[in-house]
């Protein structure tokens, strides 16, 4: 079964990404930290839902590059 876990029960982690949508996130030590600052769609049109799914698979596409390409440091 699943169940929420704090934060502080969480295992170490390489890299932490927020969407930014105007929410504060609680803190979670990482090697990597990238805040994608994205607008928050709630409440608007499906075109701007659309947009915001487009740059959040382009932002995932860049960071797999560059995990790939070891410009990011997870050791």
């Amino acid at each position: 079964t699943q169940a929420p876990k704090l934060i502080e029960a969480l295992p170490p982690v390489d890299i932490v990404v927020t969407m930014g949508c105007n929410v504060s996130c609680p803190f979670l030590p990482s090697k990597h930290r990238e805040d994608w600052g994205l607008d928050d769609p709630s409440g608007k049109s499906d075109t701007e839902f659309k947009a915001v799914i487009s740059q959040i698979e382009q932002n995932m596409i860049r960071l797999a590059r560059q995990i790939s390409s070891q410009q990011i440091n997870r050791s």
